[in-house]
């Protein structure tokens, strides 16, 4: 079976270095909020171009807290609108709901799938506040035209980075295109820890202060709150491995684009509409293709020895969770989630393997 994605050789690679660093962390005996953390944020938020890099316990909360900061900076209040693709993951919209904020569904492009500009434009009103693009599936949003519409509008930009690690429009990255980013390590990110972990990157000293409060239990100084914070901190021992990857992430990222090239030049099916690419504001996260018989072409594949995935089979309004939203209508979010199918990519699949998998995308008979 070719895997969808093999993370123990994705981490095999790095086996030594990770083994080091894990014994330098529990030698060390300091294991929450210590030099690993400190190290890595100063690292990624080089890396991302911007002054702040705060790390979290996970994607979710860093999108979350960050909403809430804003909340207790008096620059949002609840009921506020915030903007953001109807066919997200759902944790973009938890991250808004869970903050008492209203979050407002937009078709996206049905090209990019990321957030429409000319939708977010007319989704405005008075009560817009935020704006939260995701750079679904590795590609970033129109951020060009995202922020003219927010600077024309004074609304806050959110980016939801959680599969973009590295891509960049003109040499600037995600992270640093919005007023501020929410990052997931989640292990099978295109920078992956070996657990649960998030950030926040900004270039804003009061909401990286607000935010270094609040994920310990809103203080700065044991046992003085200043807010009613939580518990979500990035631990020492996934700092330390996250810095070990993210001296190879821009390698990786290279070879998911070697992959991506195969497929876009390899796949010829009709039946299969492939994804647009856009240098380097790709990093291929995945490689998502749509196939009116969505099921059957898994099913086919999986028949012939590939592994594949679905990213996602049920848009958020559909969901039991948002159920005030099940009777609404999104049909090109509707028709992308009902036809997305994505096949392997991983910086660890041998090319042999990719020729397999365009060989049988090109034999498929709907």
């Amino acid at each position: 079976m070719i895997p969808f994605l093999d993370l123990k050789a994705v981490n095999k690679q790095y086996r030594d270095a990770l083994i080091e660093a894990a014994t330098r962390v529990i030698d060390s005996g300091w294991y929450i909020t210590g030099s690993e953390l400190e190290t890595f944020e100063q690292n990624f938020a080089q890396y991302c171009g911007v002054k702040h890099c705060i790390g979290v316990a996970n994607g979710l909360e860093a999108l979350t807290l960050t909403l809430k900061a804003w909340m207790l900076l008096g620059k949002l209040q609840q009921g506020d609108e915030v903007i953001v693709p109807a066919n997200t993951y759902i944790a973009s919209i938890l991250a808004i709901s869970s903050n008492h904020l209203t979050p407002v569904l937009v078709e996206p492009d049905p090209v990019t799938y990321n957030l429409c500009p000319t939708n977010t434009q007319a989704a405005i009103t008075d009560k817009t506040k935020a704006i939260l693009p995701v750079h679904l599936y590795g590609q970033l949003a129109d951020m060009t035209q995202i922020m003219e519409i927010a600077k024309q509008h004074d609304l806050l930009v959110l980016e939801d980075a959680a599969q973009a690690h590295g891509a960049s429009i003109d040499g600037v990255r995600a992270g640093s295109l919005g007023d501020a980013a929410g990052f997931s390590f989640y292990p099978g990110k295109n920078l992956g820890a070996l657990g649960d972990a998030g950030a926040v990157t900004t270039n804003d000293n009061e909401l990286a202060e607000t935010l270094r409060a609040l994920r310990n239990y809103g203080s700065h100084e044991k046992y003085k709150n200043i807010f009613q914070g939580t518990n979500s901190r990035l631990d020492e021992i996934q700092a330390a491995m996250l810095s070990v990857k993210l001296d190879h992430l821009d390698d990786e990222i290279a070879q998911r684009r070697q992959i991506a090239k195969a497929y876009l030049e390899g796949i010829n099916n009709p039946a299969l509409t492939l994804p647009e690419a856009y240098g380097e504001s790709h990093v291929w996260h995945l490689f998502v293709v749509r196939c009116e018989k969505r099921d059957k072409l898994q099913q086919y594949l999986a028949d012939n020895g590939v592994q594949t995935l679905i990213h996602y089979p049920i848009a958020p309004h559909k969901q039991q969770a948002y159920a005030e939203w099940n009777d609404l209508s999104y049909p090109v979010t509707e028709s992308i989630h009902q036809q997305v199918l994505s096949l392997p990519m991983s910086p660890v699949l041998d090319m042999s393997d990719v020729k397999k998998v365009i060989e049988l995308c090109n034999a498929y008979q709907p």
